[in-house]
């Protein structure tokens, strides 16, 4: 990302009206790659009751082909990066569009369970790809001046793609009569769900033929005059180029990634700042908010739920997602990370505790009382809300300001691999868990929402309004 510590020239400096839509342009396109990440991460809800159905699998083995896609987003994170040094920006989102492609072909025609795997592996190095380099590119093409907004279109996008997987798989089970595996277009329903992927994912690959390379990328490789080009399309005419080309080649020459080596120290192998962003990315994820993308139509039919009512819920689950992500993108800035993680910490305990109530309770004729059925529903989309106006965006926003200049990159990276990890953890012993006892597995997940809070107040430090060069 281009420097900022020229503040008097670079904090001045904000793109004409006429260069703004064109720069808005940009930022939503490269965001597609977000839209994916959230289509292909929670697409699979429709398809899990077909899938254990149609292979006659086990909840173990079925969780097992259900998480298996983080495994390749974790590999795709780790390496977005350094494809995306050697080829360019928009050569990496090119090979996520086909790989996205490919994965949604392959999921919606399957030979058998193990190829499926396979397929949701790819589709995973995609997601992970296009995790690391949408919000990098557009940070390296926003003008400073809108730079902040202008990177919230990557988490608009993820939550969008959520929502309208959840709308189409909806739609398609309709079509196909509430059967997941009835009858559509030659294959069944769920094969449909996760083979029109392919419209998205050709959408970004186009998109990316429209967007220009990252000017950064540009000088890294000697290309100064297209660099300059870019930087005026996005920049505006006004802008002094050599003095811009200047400033970003200082801040790379600046810019020594400290190795893997520099985040150990102290008692405890990890220094305690790089556990503090370890213990912020497991806490996002063991609260289990993606087993409310993944397994929530299972989840529904489990207790009673009409199949075809259980997809609109997580339909309407994903809006909530999105409300949520709004109100946090408004109050991050205002109310500060440290209380708004906090607000969430509360309203998902509450939101949690009522679920694990609700799911305690005996099913009469398949199905929950009404009570513990609509206390069951308000409470799941009461815990949503509140993780998305706190941990799904502040947690994105601490790991970004929190570490020192030096050991940001190395120590985002340990972070974010933790979240992975920790995502698959949730995501494969779901299935087990809830056979084991439902309302036990969201004891767990509220214990873990209510040790957040000690947590937060003890070990997590405000950064609202904090330069870079403060942390440490």
């Amino acid at each position: 990302m281009a420097s900022t510590s020229q503040a008097s020239t670079s904090g001045a400096r904000t793109a004409h009206p006429e260069h703004l839509g064109h720069v808005i342009f940009i930022a939503a396109a490269a965001a597609m790659g977000g839209f994916l990440f959230g289509y292909d991460s929670s697409v699979i809800n429709g398809a899990v009751e077909a899938v254990r159905d149609r292979y006659d699998v086990g909840s173990a083995m079925l969780a097992q082909v259900i998480a298996i896609a983080l495994i390749g987003c974790a590999i795709g994170a780790a390496t977005a990066g350094r494809i995306a040094d050697r080829i360019g920006r928009i050569r990496c989102m090119q090979i996520a569009a086909i790989l996205f492609t490919v994965s949604a072909v392959g999921s919606a025609l399957p030979f058998a369970l193990w190829d499926l795997a396979m397929w949701r592996v790819i589709g995973g190095f995609a997601i992970g790809m296009a995790s690391v380099i949408g919000p990098a590119y557009i940070a390296e093409v926003s003008p400073p001046a809108y730079r902040g907004r202008l990177g919230s279109f990557q988490q608009a996008a993820i939550v969008i793609g959520i929502a309208v997987s959840q709308l189409v798989n909806w739609g398609l089970l309709n079509a196909a009569g509430g059967d997941q595996r009835g009858e559509l277009m030659g294959l069944e329903a769920w094969q449909v769900m996760l083979g029109v992927m392919v419209v998205p994912a050709v959408l970004y690959g186009l998109l990316s033929f429209a967007i220009p390379e990252s000017p950064r990328f540009l000088i890294s490789v000697g290309k100064h005059e297209k660099a300059k080009q870019i930087l005026e399309e996005v920049e505006g005419k006004d802008v002094d180029l050599d003095a811009r080309i200047a400033e970003i080649e200082h801040a790379m020459h600046r810019e020594e990634k400290a190795s893997f080596k520099e985040l150990l120290g102290g008692s405890f192998f990890f220094k305690p700042i790089v556990w503090i962003g370890i213990g912020l990315s497991v806490f996002q994820q063991f609260v289990g908010i993606n087993v409310a993308f993944y397994y929530s139509s299972t989840l529904w039919q489990s207790v009673g739920v009409d199949p075809t009512d259980s997809f609109f819920y997580s339909f309407t689950t994903s809006i909530i997602n999105i409300v949520g992500t709004v109100i946090a993108m408004i109050f991050v800035d205002r109310v500060g990370r440290k209380p708004l993680a906090l607000i969430g910490s509360v309203g998902m305990v509450i939101g949690l505790a009522l679920e694990a109530w609700a799911f305690s309770f005996d099913l009469v004729d398949g199905k929950l009382p009404e009570t513990q059925g609509w206390v069951a529903l308000i409470a799941a989309h009461l815990f949503v809300l509140f993780f998305a106006l706190s941990w799904g965006v502040v947690v994105w926003v601490f790991l970004g300001e929190m570490f020192p200049n030096r050991l940001r990159a190395a120590a985002l990276g340990v972070a974010a691999a933790a979240q992975w990890i920790a995502n698959w953890a949730i995501t494969a012993s779901f299935p087990s868990l809830a056979e084991w006892n439902l309302s036990g597995t969201y004891v767990i997940y509220t214990i873990f929402a209510a040790l957040s809070i000690p947590f937060v107040l003890k070990f997590v430090k405000e950064t609202k309004g904090k330069a870079l060069e403060e942390m440490g």
